[in-house]
């Protein structure tokens, strides 16, 4: 994939691109701006942009929750001209994904959510990340650290430089302190959610536990939903294959 720079609104992004096609805008996960794209690339492009406050940017003053993302990149998508976009976000890239749906879907073409945060359920807790090492976090992602994939991965992510991690954990929590990575109110607004969308979720996730798809499948009409066994949170690098077939044909039956 090749880095590029883009600017909204008077914020500069890193973001990565890749491919040629329908537009594919991915909105990463807690670990920030992520290499592991190419496979939903074929066929599409690719437009991967680092959140504000994210690794080499600084938290900006207007960024207080979820939700301002969430009109950030409804800004992003109208200053690029984007359309028929088929919206992916992975974890609180899921979160800000969904809250951005709530609020327009007029130029999604589709959404997949990838275990995203931003709902919960009574029976279990999404793990407290701020209590718990940018390390061990990392590891707690996938079901099998020791598989070749998973192995890789872990090792890209523990060489990203330390200011780019205190960056992210920083921001994370500007967004995600209080409530703990959710909205209470998110479940009430998901019925406003009317483009196809796919929630794919690995059994094993130990940071957004599997039941948290609940409140995402019950109140999005239509919404289908992909079960991975053996995969963690990480599912999109534990089972990447998997991950990017089933969402290359989910983006082609949407196109009709």
């Amino acid at each position: 994939m090749q880095q590029a720079t883009i600017e909204v609104r008077g914020r500069t992004l890193r973001c990565l691109q890749a491919g040629g096609g329908p537009t594919v805008l991915y909105l990463h996960g807690f670990g920030g701006l992520a290499e592991s794209l190419q496979q939903l690339s074929e066929g599409h492009r690719v437009l991967a942009p680092e959140h504000p406050g994210f690794g080499e940017s600084a938290i900006p003053d207007w960024m207080m929750g979820v939700s301002d993302l969430a009109f950030f990149y409804l800004d992003l998508i109208e200053a690029l001209d984007l359309d028929a976009i088929h919206l992916v976000g992975h974890a609180v890239g899921g979160w800000i994904a969904a809250e951005l749906a709530i609020r327009s879907t007029a130029r999604l073409r589709s959404l997949a959510l990838l275990a995203p945060a931003g709902a919960v359920v009574p029976e279990v807790s999404i793990a407290d990340v701020f209590l718990t090492s940018a390390a061990d976090l990392v590891r707690q992602q996938v079901h099998d650290a020791h598989a070749p994939a998973a192995a890789a991965w872990i090792e890209a992510e523990l060489a990203k430089p330390i200011e780019h991690v205190l960056q992210n954990r920083a921001a994370l929590a500007r967004i995600g302190w209080c409530p703990r990575l959710h909205n209470p109110q998110l479940p009430y607004w998901l019925h406003r959610i009317d483009v196809p969308t796919l929630i794919a979720w690995g059994r094993e996730d130990r940071v957004v536990p599997f039941a948290c798809h609940r409140p995402y499948l019950d109140n999005i009409a239509g919404a289908e939903l992909m079960a991975l066994p053996d995969a963690g949170h990480a599912l999109h690098v534990e089972r990447a294959e998997a991950v990017a077939q089933r969402l290359g044909a989910f983006h082609a039956g949407a196109l009709r």
